[in-house]
């Protein structure tokens, strides 16, 4: 049942204590809504039953046969998904579903959470594998819809859940395992030089029941391997350049080690090595999913959704039932999958050569977006910013990172032909992160800041150093951008008050090293600085070598001046 009630929005924002841009994204939301409701909705497959409440909503439902899909993944799994995230959540689970209601595709997508559990029983399973997605658009226009294209959940640190996804990886009728587990997820070496103890001990053992990630990965291959070499395509869809190889590597080096000391078949390395039977594509993945918003968060609780809490797990994972994204989005997939594939580019997704997936790639990594957010992040935490949208009113941040993508970064641009760079990067500062309707933080995008640089702005020095017409030492804003990403690790912002810095795999080290500096400090900062500033797994050169080295030594002393240096030397050098 529905009452009407007359909403005094005046009066509701006011209560609310809700900014300006929240509030003109409610009145959006609600300008077309004259009701409370008495009875609230829930995320789960009953409640999707009571479709008219729904529809009242304005929330989308899927237009296919939930049960009727979860029993035919059941019998014949296509797609098992590899990480839990947001982004698979709202994007590629969502493009998906759009082939389902069509009717294109009859099975679903089985995820896997691999590192942390308890977002499938506090998430997952509570909501029977349901995600409300709400895109958030530059106009002010809100979609909402639920995402239902999830078949099942499971966990590979249990043991009977590891089982059924080695079922998984038995079955002739899978033609694809994908990835959003972000760069590190990868990595054997937990950001050092030496392989972990974990990984070490996972090659002694065997792939019965590794303890690592990529461990349990190979172990699923091998799986596949004894059940008669079947054939499988493993999809990066990880933000980091050259994806698929990377996911390759990792897997190949269990191939070799169990295989070495008898604990897998010595055919194991070359079934992985074969292209044609199981083959790593490249990608380019685009679409901004911050974490869940308050404001977004009040709009779903007056329209009567029920379930907007933000479970926190032990180990700090933040998922809510709902994501909120911005709504532009690019997915590049090399188009190789010896076992077939949904037709996903029905659904939007660019199948392409992997030259091209590779132009695409650095055309977005290296230049027109990524660098240009971190470039945001770092100078937004020290300047005490808390809203990307929000620094994009900035006059001297909006110049630093115009030259950066403009002047700096377009000139080693490669058009790929499927995407122009110049339209993207005007997206990108014109619309996509000026957005007043997008909640992201530079706090978010400063994750793991060490493991991005070397794609985000080292790619770029190379390719001017590897140049005939153009010369690295042109470069002042993307030197500027690596003093100040070090100069924000020493957690003290532009007032001199303390921050927290963002959690980095390397960030311990690095404090260390700079243990010593303080702000107010004159210099020279070289002891401290050349370790960091030579450091080719950082920065993907050593910058000295590459000539950059003393340029940013000269702004990181500019930068650590004193109170109010960090705006001082921003304005400087973007007059």
């Amino acid at each position: 049942m529905w009452s009407v009630v007359i909403l005094n929005l005046e009066f509701l924002f006011s209560a609310l204590s809700m900014s300006i841009t929240q509030s003109k994204m409610m009145v959006y939301c609600l300008s077309n809504i004259d009701y409370l409701r008495e009875k609230n909705m829930r995320l789960n497959t009953q409640e999707l039953k009571n479709r008219a409440e729904w529809d009242k909503a304005g929330i989308e439902l899927p237009r296919f046969d939930v049960e009727a899909m979860r029993a035919a993944t059941k019998q014949a799994p296509a797609w098992v998904h590899f990480g839990a995230g947001n982004i698979f959540r709202v994007y590629v689970a969502a493009l998906h579903q759009s082939l389902l209601d069509a009717g294109t595709e009859k099975t679903g997508i089985v995820i896997v959470a691999g590192r942390d559990g308890e977002i499938i029983d506090k998430v997952f399973r509570p909501c029977d594998n349901l995600t409300l997605a709400v895109t958030l658009k530059a106009d002010g226009g809100i979609q909402k819809k639920v995402i239902a294209s999830m078949a099942c959940a499971l966990w590979m640190g249990s043991r009977s859940d590891f089982g059924a996804v080695k079922g998984l990886f038995r079955a002739s009728s899978l033609q694809m395992a994908s990835f959003t587990i972000t760069e590190k997820g990868y990595s054997l070496t937990g950001g050092g030089d030496t392989i972990t103890d974990e990984v070490a001990s996972d090659f002694a053992a065997g792939p019965d029941y590794p303890s690592s990630y990529m461990g349990k990965i190979a172990a699923l291959c091998y799986e596949r391997y004894k059940s008669g070499k079947l054939p499988l395509a493993l999809v990066s869809m990880d933000n980091c350049s050259h994806n698929g190889d990377k996911l390759f590597a990792a897997v190949e080096a269990f191939a070799v080690e169990w295989a070495k000391n008898g604990r897998a078949d010595k055919g194991f390395p070359d079934y992985i090595r074969d292209r044609g039977r199981v083959s790593f594509p490249w990608t380019m993945i685009d679409k901004i999913t911050p974490s869940p918003d308050a404001s977004v968060k009040q709009m779903l609780e007056k329209l009567g959704f029920e379930d907007t809490e933000t479970r926190v797990t032990a180990k700090g994972t933040h998922i809510s039932p709902f994501v909120n994204a911005e709504e532009a989005q690019y997915l590049v997939i090399e188009d190789a999958f010896p076992a077939g594939r949904p037709a996903l580019e029905k659904a939007g997704v660019l199948f392409t050569d992997r030259a091209t997936v590779d132009k695409v790639e650095k055309m977005k990594v290296c230049t027109c977006l990524n660098p240009l957010h971190t470039a945001l992040a770092i100078f937004g935490c020290l300047l005490g910013y808390t809203k990307i949208n929000q620094e994009m009113k900035d006059a001297d941040l909006v110049k630093l990172v115009e030259i950066i993508g403009y002047k700096e970064g377009l000139p080693v641009v490669v058009d790929p032909g499927i995407l122009s760079p110049q339209k993207f990067i005007d997206e990108v500062l014109k619309v996509r992160v000026p957005n007043p309707f997008m909640p992201d933080t530079p706090q978010r995008i400063a994750y793991d800041s060490s493991q991005k640089i070397p794609i985000r702005y080292g790619e770029t020095i190379k390719a001017y150093l590897a140049s005939d017409t153009l010369d690295v030492k042109d470069l002042k804003l993307i030197p500027l951008a690596l003093a100040a990403w070090v100069r924000y690790l020493l957690g003290i912002d532009d007032k001199g008050e303390a921050f927290t810095v963002s959690p980095d795999p390397m960030y311990e080290t690095l404090a260390a090293q700079l243990a010593g500096v303080k702000l107010g400090q004159k210099g020279p900062f070289s002891a401290a600085l050349k370790p960091i500033l030579s450091n080719k797994k950082i920065f993907a050169v050593d910058l000295y070598e590459a000539g950059l080295g003393e340029r940013v030594e000269g702004y990181f002393e500019e930068l650590v001046a004193g109170l109010g240096a960090v705006r001082a030397v921003l304005r400087k050098y973007t007059a």
